[in-house]
């Protein structure tokens, strides 16, 4: 396996620890702990499109304590347009709505933005959860649910697509491929690669440990900000997802059955 070679280191006031190749969980926590102080200051403007007028007026109650401002859409077609013509962080998308579904106003979204997405769904089959990951969705939350879990969540999700203004670029390579951390930007020989923001995060996690095995609870801890489970689909989906970009039949990422993925680098 080729070694990861960082071309341009990042500035001083960036956090050098994250950029060992060996992907150590303490660094991901520096990290993790760094973005979690620049997030606590920023208001966040977040649409919640759900028909429940109920369910939305003590959520705007919620967001508006917290110190965030939420606008509220009580139909697919009127979320769809508030999404794609508005300028918020993240969108809160409950499946069963009126006019368009929360599937069909994804599907649409996705086509002209790339903007965080969690699902709201009071169904219980899993299916229906995959559905919504293999259309793009960033995460999921069943009905009913706790606010601050719902809030933790849109940070964890933010956390993973925030892209900090940085003087110079950090860009890891490993054989062909090519990861440019700063512009969130993937080429695969000099084709790029069109990834959304979790399979990005998953892009970069494992080449930051190229040839290193890395545990399906070290992925979930980090990205997902929880503990795996055995019935666990979302990471399962993810990796999937980004072989098929990726490796275009190559076997780039490994799976070490009961333990993880590894990137060989190697076809």
């Amino acid at each position: 396996m080729r070694p990861l070679r960082i071309v341009k280191q990042c500035p001083i006031a960036f956090d050098c620890a994250r950029l060992r190749p060996e992907g150590s969980a303490g660094s991901l926590g520096v990290f993790s702990g760094q973005m979690e102080i620049v997030e606590k200051q920023k208001k966040l403007s977040l649409l919640l499109v759900d028909d429940d007028a109920e369910l939305c007026g003590m959520m705007r109650e919620f967001f508006d304590q917290a110190g965030h401002q939420l606008d509220c859409a009580y139909n697919g077609r009127e979320g769809l347009s508030a999404a794609q013509n508005g300028t918020y962080d993240l969108v809160i998308l409950d499946v069963m709505l009126p006019v368009l579904d929360g599937f069909e106003v994804l599907k649409q979204l996705r086509r002209r933005k790339d903007l965080p997405v969690i699902m709201l769904t009071a169904r219980v089959q899993q299916h229906d959860r995959i559905m919504g990951l293999n259309i793009g969705a960033d995460d999921y939350l069943p009905k009913p649910f706790d606010p601050d879990e719902l809030l933790a969540r849109i940070r964890a999700v933010l956390r993973r697509t925030e892209t900090f203004s940085r003087t110079e670029s950090i860009v890891l390579e490993v054989g062909v491929l090519r990861v440019n951390v700063t512009n969130r930007e993937a080429w695969f020989a000099d084709s790029p690669l069109e990834l959304t923001a979790m399979e990005f995060d998953l892009l970069e996690m494992l080449v930051r440990a190229a040839g290193r095995v890395v545990s399906r609870e070290e992925i979930t801890a980090a990205l997902f900000e929880r503990e795996a489970t055995p019935y666990d689909r979302f990471l399962d989906v993810h990796i999937s997802h980004l072989r098929k970009k990726l490796e275009g039949g190559h076997s780039l990422i490994r799976t070490v059955r009961g333990v993880g993925y590894v990137f060989t680098g190697t076809s």
